[in-house]
């Protein structure tokens, strides 16, 4: 295990989520060994060292579904990782965190809440990210849950209504393969993240993003089945390519 880096929005949510908790979370399969807390895999696959960091003008906003910062599969962990100005906040249906209203209010952002565009009345729904004006960056709105959670959070967050929804039209199936959907068109958070940072015109990111996940796929994979991590196959040089362009 290296070094732990100063945690992010993500892993501060989950240690406040752990503290509330009347008793541990166990993840359905999950191992009973000791895991890495710089990136929830155990010691043996730890990944920290891989970690990359892009600097982006794009930002992401997590609004994750109560037990989701707990599940060691979870990939919102992985956007901010990679993407400094990530923000995490925990959903409730009767109240909402005031930090959440505030970003949202936040002159400096450009709000945009990601979500098919078949759900959502037409005259809300967008396709492209706009150009910066008056100094906005975009800032992509996630809900971070299992689809039918998602579509529960959408219906009850009104705060949200007044943003516009992107509908993401992404040619390429999910590669995912850490939980199950019935649909290979659903992706998982941290893939919906790299759709929206290349339609933001952060190509690096982007890509950083799905190599990033490819690596935390491997290593959380051969962990489960008790064999050694190849750091030399495609999808570690790869990552290692893209973060040597800094």
């Amino acid at each position: 295990m290296s070094e732990i880096k100063a945690p992010h929005a993500v892993a501060r949510l989950r240690s406040a989520r752990i503290a509330r908790s009347s008793k541990p979370f166990l993840a359905r399969g999950g191992s009973r060994l000791a895991h890495c807390p710089g990136c929830r895999l155990v010691l043996s696959h730890c990944l920290c060292d891989l970690r990359p960091a892009v600097p982006t003008r794009a930002g992401v906003c997590l609004i994750m579904c109560d037990i989701e910062p707990l599940k060691p599969s979870n990939t919102g962990w992985l956007i901010a990782d990679v993407v400094a100005d990530t923000a995490a906040f925990g959903w409730a249906r009767t109240e909402v965190d005031p930090a959440l209203l505030a970003m949202l209010a936040d002159p400096q952002w450009q709000p945009y809440l990601v979500f098919p565009g078949e759900f959502v009345a037409a005259e809300r729904v967008v396709t492209d990210v706009a150009p910066v004006q008056a100094g906005k960056r975009p800032l992509f709105v996630l809900l971070d849950a299992t689809w039918p959670e998602a579509r529960k959070m959408f219906r009850k967050s009104p705060y949200l209504n007044h943003l516009p929804v992107l509908s993401l039209q992404p040619e390429q199936l999910s590669r995912y393969r850490l939980r199950r959907s019935k649909r290979e068109d659903h992706f998982c958070t941290s893939e919906v993240a790299a759709l929206c940072m290349e339609l933001a015109g952060e190509p690096h990111a982007a890509q950083t993003l799905e190599a990033y996940l490819d690596v935390f796929t491997t290593h959380y994979l051969l962990a489960k089945q008790q064999m050694p991590i190849d750091r030399e196959d495609d999808v570690h040089l790869r990552l290692r390519a893209l973060a040597a362009l800094g």
